[in-house]
């Protein structure tokens, strides 16, 4: 079975990050980039559908990125991914999210897949667009916020996030399916991961080697950024302070009345 794992490099949470006032872009030069946290439950989750199907069950990284993040590409490998895929081509630059899930739909047909496996959604972007459109785009079901997944012979069977608890759901292989936080605790890379990693193939590819034409970059993309705006700063808290803990109760009920949450 071929299991592929759509991957995206993100700045680092923890960076400074800048939008371009002109392109209304994020900057991501000089940018410390990671493997989105997201896509990092999306591998956890297909390793450990590998191990419970043994043989000769494989799992392969796929993403479009910049080729200076191979060295992020090589944690996924650390974690006990076979291989990777990388698309990387200048002409990809200002890409949006249609774009971004024709050009990963384009390899992964290349490539081939039994199942293809998600995260919900990136840390830079959020648009959570990505799964369903890649699953449209390979003309495959797509089975989404899922906490927990299987493969049973030629069906997945998985249990889908919703706002009154979950729902069972299944669809016959192939498929894609996008994961949720909830669905496991991705491993740490071990040391003989990380030295096994180095020996493992990256392979990176143009986008015409891909097969994908003009929907890409800026002349392809659908949507456009019309503004930006910085999140209002957090106002301070409010003390109060009362002579016993009744006294104190019947502050924070006032306050409570006083915005209207009671």
């Amino acid at each position: 079975m071929k299991i592929v794992v759509t991957v995206k490099l993100v700045p680092d949470t923890n960076a400074d990050k800048r939008i371009d006032p002109e392109t209304k872009r994020l900057v991501r030069t000089g940018v410390e980039t990671v493997l989105n946290p997201f896509d990092e439950y999306a591998l956890e989750a297909a390793l450990q559908l590998k191990e419970k199907a043994g043989g000769d069950t494989t799992v392969t990284v796929v993403t479009m990125a910049p080729e200076n993040g191979k060295e992020v590409v090589r944690k996924a490998l650390a974690m006990g991914a076979d291989d990777a895929v990388m698309l990387s081509d200048p002409q990809a630059e200002g890409s949006d999210v249609w774009g971004t899930a024709h050009a990963l739909a384009k390899a992964i047909a290349q490539n081939g897949f039994d199942l293809v496996v998600c995260g919900t959604q990136s840390t830079d972007a959020i648009t959570g667009e990505l799964p369903g459109m890649l699953a449209e785009l390979l003309g495959v079901p797509g089975l989404t916020y899922l906490r927990k997944l299987e493969i049973d012979g030629t069906t997945v069977r998985a249990e889908r996030e919703t706002d009154n608890g979950y729902a069972r759901i299944s669809a016959p292989l192939p498929a894609l399916a996008s994961v949720t936080k909830s669905i496991n605790e991705p491993r740490y890379p071990s040391l003989r991961g990380i030295m096994g990693a180095k020996k493992k193939t990256i392979a990176v590819r143009t986008l015409a080697e891909a097969g994908v034409g003009q929907e890409i970059g800026n002349a392809g993309a659908r949507t456009e950024v019309t503004g930006f705006e910085t999140p209002p700063a957090r106002g301070k808290g409010e003390v109060y302070q009362a002579a016993d803990a009744v006294a104190g109760a019947q502050k924070i009920l006032e306050f409570l009345r006083e915005k209207k949450f009671v």
